[in-house]
C-alpha cells in the first residue's frame, strides 16, 4: 500500500488537490475519504473539506487488485479428465469462483493449479467455468479445458441435452411423489441477496423436475432434475413447492434440527456428450458422510413413511 503525502500551497479542496497532486481522479479520491483513508494533518477527513496553506494532505492508495485469478495449492476431487475437460467433485463451502470480497480460496483458484489448461470463454475470472453451483452445494461440476470444448459444453447446457441430477433432504413430503415445477425467478424485490418466484411477465422462466426418492416422517430425499438452470433454482422452486431445502437457512427454515454448514443439496450426476468423441458419458458422485449421517438417522427413526 502506498501513502501519498502532498502540502497544501493556498486555499483549495482537498480532492481537487490530491487529484493533481497523484494523478487520481476525484471520484477515486472520494472512494478512498469514504474508505477512511485520507487524512488532513493526520486526522480522517472528507474528500470535500477545504486544505488552508500548509495543511498536509494525505491519501492511503491500496495496491492493485488482481485482474485474473491466480493458482493456490487447494485440494480437490478430480474425478475425471482428459483434454477437452474436467469433471470435479465440489465440496461444501467452496466458492467457484471469485467475486465482491472474495478472490481467493475458490475453485478456480485450486484449478488453475491442479490443470495445465482452462478455456478462455468465461474471462480471466472464470476460466474453465462452465456452469455453476451454490457455495454450499456440493457435488459434480465439468469444467472445460480449452474454448471449443467449453462452447460444445455450453450448448448441450443450453440446449438441455446435458442431464444435471441433484440430490437433497427437503423439510416435509411433497404430496405428490412426482412433479413439475414451472415458475419465473429474478431476484427477490425485498431482498437483494435472494432471488424469489415472481408474477408472469417477471424474472426469467425456470423449470424443475422432480421425484421423491425416499420419504420419512418429517423430511423426504428428493432427487431434482434442472431443466434450466436460474440461480439458486432449486433452493427457491423447493421453497416454492413448501418444502424447503433442509440446512438451507436462506430460503429455509432459521432454526434447524440438525447442525449443518449449510443445504443438503448434492449434485449427483451429471449426464454430457464428449465435445471430441461424440460418447454420452455419466458421472456420479456419492452424497457427502454429513448427508448420508443424516439419512442414516432418518432411517433409524420411528414412524417412517
Amino acid at each position: 500500500m502506498d501513502r501519498a503525502s502532498c502540502v497544501a500551497e493556498a486555499a483549495v479542496r482537498a480532492d481537487v488537490f490530491l487529484s493533481g497532486k497523484t494523478g487520481l481522479t476525484r471520484s477515486a479520491v472520494k472512494k478512498l475519504a469514504d474508505e477512511g483513508r485520507l487524512y488532513v494533518n493526520g486526522a480522517p477527513a472528507k474528500a470535500g473539506c477545504m486544505l488552508r496553506a500548509g495543511d498536509v494532505a494525505e491519501v492511503e492508495i491500496p495496491d492493485p487488485v488482481p485482474t485474473a485469478a491466480v493458482p493456490e495449492d487447494i485440494p480437490i476431487e478430480i474425478i475425471y479428465e482428459d483434454d477437452d475437460f474436467a469433471v470435479v467433485n465440489k465440496a461444501q463451502g467452496m466458492t467457484v469462483h471469485a467475486g465482491a470480497g472474495n478472490r481467493t480460496g475458490t475453485l478456480v483458484n485450486a484449478l488453475l493449479y491442479r490443470l495445465k489448461n482452462l478455456s478462455g470463454v468465461g474471462g480471466a475470472m472464470r476460466p474453465g467455468i462452465v456452469h455453476r453451483l451454490d457455495k454450499d452445494t456440493s457435488g459434480l461440476l465439468v469444467v472445460a479445458k480449452n474454448d471449443r470444448a467449453h462452447l460444445s459444453l455450453s450448448r448441450q447446457i443450453a440446449e438441455k441435452t446435458a442431464k444435471r441430477e441433484y440430490l437433497a433432504l427437503v423439510e416435509g413430503v411433497p404430496a405428490e411423489g412426482h412433479g413439475h415445477i414451472v415458475t419465473q425467478i429474478g431476484r427477490d424485490p425485498n431482498d437483494r441477496l435472494k432471488m424469489a418466484v415472481l408474477p408472469a411477465g417477471k424474472g426469467r422462466r425456470a423449470e424443475t423436475e422432480y421425484f421423491v426418492e425416499e420419504a420419512f416422517r418429517e423430511n423426504a430425499l428428493v432427487r431434482f432434475e434442472l431443466k434450466t438452470g436460474r440461480t439458486h433454482q432449486i433452493r427457491v422452486h423447493a421453497k416454492h413447492m413448501g418444502h424447503p431445502v433442509v440446512g438451507d437457512k436462506l430460503y429455509g427454515y432459521k432454526k434447524q434440527r440438525f447442525a449443518l454448514s449449510g443445504q443438503l443439496l448434492h449434485a449427483f450426476r451429471l449426464t454430457l456428450t464428449h465435445p471430441t468423441t461424440g460418447e454420452r458419458m455419466v458421472f456420479e458422485a456419492p452424497l457427502p458422510d454429513y448427508f448420508e449421517r443424516v439419512l442414516q438417522i432418518l432411517r433409524g427413526q420411528s414412524g417412517r413413511a
